[in-house]
């Protein structure tokens, strides 16, 4: 009996198109056979080695045009924001051109956004984005692109001003107001997120909080006018004893200097109207004499497109006039 084909070290590695297998010595018959797995019409993978997220990404890249660019989810999805769903893949073209590739969307358009070597920019991917986005995915999307350097406020609005044309650049630039780059998590971004649009003051994002000459350390959202710490406590908090131990004393910490403090957790952020009601009673212990909690039509667009939120007229004051189409799907939904 004959000895298996070799398979050459190059296909080892990842998703490879058919052309690239035929080029090292592998005939179409092994190519179909139990050693592989077709990901899209022209790319396959070993079968015995596990797909990572980053793989079908590449994949998808392989079955497209060169000229085809990652763009809205998927291109923030490539820079290992784990939000929304992989599918379908994202990309933009300019020109005419048809492909019927199963979970691959082709937006076409008359002039590419800024592209470098991952895809469009990540300013340009946002702005893709922002066009079918929740309000509060958008603004936590973007603090983490801000946080995380990928895009910077000037550089994305001055994007929206040069192509003020492209659906999404009117809702890209309206919510930008609201992001902030010092948020150093999507739960933090979320959190301030729900408070500002409660009609509550707009926190302070991960601010030094000191008592004299000493740091009592960095609060994720901080109300210090009046006395209060807003803080978001991931399972971490509660699975690592070393990190359990360093909050019990921050805490104490933050009593002995008069601090306040709210713990947000990942069930209260699922009950967004009771979270915002705490904080604002917790601010009226600090002496807040701002009015309570509004849970009425600016409230709600927190949880809706980008474009129910902004007035008549509001970002850059275009339209939805351009070939690009694009319809990512929504985040994990959040309780109203």
């Amino acid at each position: 009996m004959p000895s298996p084909t070799a398979i050459p070290a190059l296909l080892l590695t990842g998703p490879f198109t058919r052309e690239t297998a035929l080029g090292l010595g592998i005939t179409p018959r092994v190519l179909n056979g139990q050693r592989f797995v077709r990901l899209f019409s022209t790319v396959w993978t070993l079968r015995d080695r596990p797909t990572s997220e980053s793989d079908w990404i590449f994949a998808a890249r392989l079955a497209v045009p060169s000229r085809a660019h990652l763009t809205g989810l998927t291109r923030i999805r490539s820079l290992g924001l784990g939000v929304g769903t992989l599918r379908p893949f994202h990309f933009v073209i300019t020109g005419d051109l048809h492909l019927d590739l199963l979970d691959i969307f082709l937006h076409r358009t008359i002039r590419l956004p800024p592209t470098d070597d991952g895809g469009v920019t990540p300013a340009a991917a946002f702005i893709a984005y922002a066009l079918e986005a929740r309000l509060i995915d958008a603004i936590k999307v973007g603090d983490w692109l801000l946080h995380h350097k990928h895009m910077t406020l000037i550089g994305l609005r001055e994007l929206c001003r040069h192509d003020r044309w492209r659906p999404g650049s009117r809702e890209a630039m309206w919510v930008s107001r609201y992001l902030e780059g010092d948020s150093r998590s999507l739960k933090e971004s979320e959190t301030r997120a729900i408070l500002i649009f409660a009609g509550l003051p707009t926190p302070d994002s991960n601010k030094e909080i000191t008592s004299g000459p000493q740091v009592l350390g960095i609060g994720d959202l901080t109300y210090l006018r009046w006395e209060l710490v807003v803080e978001y406590e991931g399972s971490q908090h509660q699975e690592d004893r070393d990190q359990w131990n360093s909050d019990i004393d921050r805490y104490a910490d933050f009593r002995e200097a008069g601090l306040n403090y709210v713990q947000v957790t990942k069930e209260k952020l699922g009950r967004p109207r009771k979270l915002a009601s705490e904080v604002y009673r917790q601010l009226i212990a600090g002496r807040y004499a701002g009015p309570p909690p509004v849970f009425a039509g600016r409230w709600r667009s927190l949880f809706g497109p980008i474009a129910d939120a902004m007035p008549r007229g509001g970002g850059l004051g275009t339209t939805r006039t351009s070939p690009v189409v694009f319809n990512p799907p929504g985040l994990a939904d959040d309780g109203v």
